[in-house]
């Protein structure tokens, strides 16, 4: 099995470019998206270009185009769930669960903790759902988490840590402990795990020209549950594709 995880910053852009190209080369038989930035039905004709694919969509009911995630798979999954059951959390439709035999696939949207860190006391209590939610399915079957976790959890994932600490989001203690704590109830960073001194980045910032200059961080993530872990074979870093300000990574088990 391959799964692909990929914050598209807006569907309706990056379809444009060469993103069913992209896909098709990569291949995948799951393929996650983060802020696809547009209605679920905008997500559904939109992703009529890979029919090969059957796609479910969480579109933001607060804010008209922003956030969303997708899911496309060529399996079929036996249930497919919507956010988290907390309507203070599942307005901007973040969380998308599909089940299949072996494993539940979640995938996120994290929320940013926003200019000047105004969204960070909002963001400690989204930590702390999301990984109770995580821990509820546990209890069944293995989890596989995916997506955009708006955190780089040590200096190795960013490229200026002293500077971005604790005055960026996505890079503050808070931040940094919340996903601490997430692995510490059971989940394994992938591709840290294969790659525990490799310098890799999903995130540029278009506006310093990051990419180029590869100031950038490493912000997306699979996490696989303790007991998967032996099934995996290979987390990747795909930061070959272009179209987003966002890489995509990928894990093979």
């Amino acid at each position: 099995m391959h799964l692909v995880s990929w914050n598209v910053n807006g569907i309706r852009a990056i379809i444009k470019k060469e993103f069913v190209n992209n896909v098709r080369a990569m291949a995948p038989d799951v393929l996650c998206l983060q802020e696809t930035k547009a209605a679920t039905d905008e997500v559904y004709s939109t992703c009529e270009l890979l029919p090969e694919y059957k796609v479910f969509a969480n579109s933001s009911k607060a804010r008209k185009g922003y956030s969303g995630t997708a899911i496309l798979t060529k399996e079929e999954p036996i249930h497919v769930s919507y956010d988290l059951g907390l309507e203070e959390h599942d307005l901007e439709g973040r969380v998308i669960t599909a089940e299949f035999p072996g494993y539940f696939l979640v995938t996120v949207y994290t929320p940013n903790s926003g200019e000047g860190l105004k969204r960070l006391d909002y963001r400690q209590t989204w930590d702390v759902a999301f990984r109770e939610y995580l821990q509820w399915l546990s209890r069944r079957k293995p989890v596989i988490a995916c997506g955009d976790f708006n955190v780089a959890h040590q200096p190795i994932d960013i490229a200026r840590p002293k500077e971005n600490y604790n005055k960026s989001a996505g890079y503050t203690q808070q931040e940094i402990d919340g996903f601490s704590t997430l692995l510490n109830a059971g989940f394994v960073d992938s591709f840290r795990h294969f790659h525990p001194t490799e310098v890799k980045y999903t995130y540029w910032n278009f506006v310093i020209s990051g990419r180029e200059k590869n100031i950038g961080w490493r912000i997306d993530h699979f996490l696989v549950a303790q007991k998967f872990l032996p099934q995996v074979k290979e987390a990747l870093v795909y930061d070959q594709y272009h179209g987003s300000d966002h890489c995509p990574v990928g894990l093979k088990f």
